[in-house]
């Protein structure tokens, strides 16, 4: 059999995939790329091309590609039971990932409810939200608070409580009406201007829209921390300190979005935890498989759980269902992710990972057309702007972005700006040698793409 060549597998994928996130007339000139196989950081094309995994596989993959622990829970589930219905029907993986979540997770959070992607996860926590008001007896309470600038998913209901444009806009004939507050986004604060001082400053915007509307508003919802699709943007964890006080005083629910930026990204377990709170709803993904399979949970109290506990009559059941919830080899999968954070030190070494790229990327601060060098734990951007004093940004159809991710491609690294913020969010078993590399071609990336 003739091995495979990358340009054969590109032509024949632009016959009949489409992909996601992509402008597929793109490919007339941007070579779709192949990958044969994955190991640790790097993932290899059809013909021997190595790339350095510096977004995770976008933001999933935690342990590195094909990590022996993750595969051999795997195939020893895949030899027992690879799927049986969760409604009536129960399984020891995803029994055992729900009791490691309530034991990991800020303490009250005591009932997992599984589906089978972030998107899900959210749909599920605003629709939960929804119908604890009606099941205690307040319907009025059935529209949600979220902040500018944040991403929450793209299928209609989390697409609705977000407010990125780029992905919302053409929809929004589709979507419900939401309570839209300023983001406590950092980049925006004034020269000299501390963010934890910024951070407190814009929740008052917050504070008078939870006064105005707390009657009808069922949750608000956020990002903790970082605000990944809405370009890596950044905020002091005092928000979320002022949030939770805010919420109760208001008899609002608090959803935590800690799909992107849950599991260690930040520097602590959850993001929630740098701010000593707990949400109503936790809702977590994309790391908790370590990459591997789609699953994902959300996280609730015992009140909001009894809510709904009654008489099958009364019709109070949570009736949201996926084919594939609590699926058996995804479980295995999260429970192995699992079991490496509980038998390794992750935290730990991820925030020394983290002090060498603040090292790294600092330098970067100094680019006269970067606009700003911002990081929480292993999360890190840099901003490109076409006036470093003004921050006044490049015109997003200039693509400067795409120059920095070409050049990358070349140099064998895998990035992927959004729009014209280059960002690190690589795997926990990256070294220093590879932090190194990825800031060095991010950096000839940017001054290739802002050299006019």
């Amino acid at each position: 059999m003739p091995s495979l060549r990358n340009s054969d597998l590109a032509r024949r994928d632009l016959q009949v995939v489409w992909h996601p996130c992509t402008q597929m007339r793109d490919h007339e000139t941007l070579p779709m790329i192949p990958i044969r196989n994955g190991q640790g950081v790097w993932l290899e094309d059809y013909e021997g091309k190595r790339y350095l995994d510096a977004i995770s596989s976008w933001w999933v993959n935690l342990f590195g590609h094909a990590n022996p622990r993750i595969n051999a829970r795997i195939r020893e589930q895949l030899e027992q039971l690879e799927h049986v219905i969760f409604a009536g029907f129960t399984h020891q993986p995803a029994i055992e990932v729900a009791e490691r979540l309530r034991v990991l997770t800020p303490s009250g959070l005591s009932r997992c409810f599984f589906a089978d992607n972030g998107s899900a996860a959210v749909e599920v926590a605003v629709k939960m939200s929804f119908h604890y008001w009606r099941n205690m007896g307040q319907p009025q309470k059935q529209r949600f608070i979220t902040l500018g600038n944040s991403y929450h998913g793209e299928t209609l209901g989390a697409l609705a409580v977000g407010n990125v444009e780029l992905y919302k806009s053409i929809y929004q004939p589709l979507l419900m009406d939401v309570i839209t507050v300023p983001s406590p986004d950092c980049y925006g604060r004034e020269a000299g201007e501390t963010w934890e001082a910024y951070s407190r400053h814009r929740f008052t915007l917050m504070e008078e829209a939870l006064e105005r509307h707390a009657g009808e508003v069922a949750a608000v919802i956020v990002e903790p921390l970082v605000q990944c699709a809405g370009n890596m943007r950044m905020y002091h964890p005092v928000y979320l300190e002022l949030l939770r006080e805010a919420c109760d005083r208001h008899q609002v629910l608090l959803i935590a979005d800690e799909i992107a930026v849950g599991f260690g990204r930040t520097g602590t377990m959850f993001a929630c935890e740098q701010a000593g709170i707990r949400p109503d709803l936790m809702c977590l993904s994309k790391g908790l498989t370590g990459g591997y399979l789609p699953l994902s949970a959300v996280l609730t109290t015992e009140p909001i759980y009894q809510a709904f506990y009654d008489e099958y009559t009364r019709l109070n059941a949570f009736l949201h269902s996926h084919s594939y919830t609590g699926n058996p080899l995804a479980c295995a999968a999260a429970l192995a992710t699992l079991e490496i954070f509980a038998t390794e030190p992750v935290i730990e070494r991820n925030r020394t990972l983290a002090r060498t790229l603040s090292e790294l990327i600092a330098p970067l601060a100094d680019h006269p057309r970067v606009g700003e060098v911002r990081q929480h734990g292993m999360i890190a951007a840099v901003e490109m702007a076409r006036d470093k004093r003004s921050r006044e940004p490049f015109d997003w159809r200039e693509r400067r972005g795409l120059t920095v991710y070409r050049h990358a491609l070349e140099r064998g690294v895998l990035l992927r700006p959004v729009g014209n913020v280059v960002y690190f969010m690589p795997p926990y078993v990256v070294d220093e040698d590879q932090l190194r590399l990825m800031v060095e071609v991010a950096r000839e990336g940017i001054d290739k793409a802002t050299c006019d």
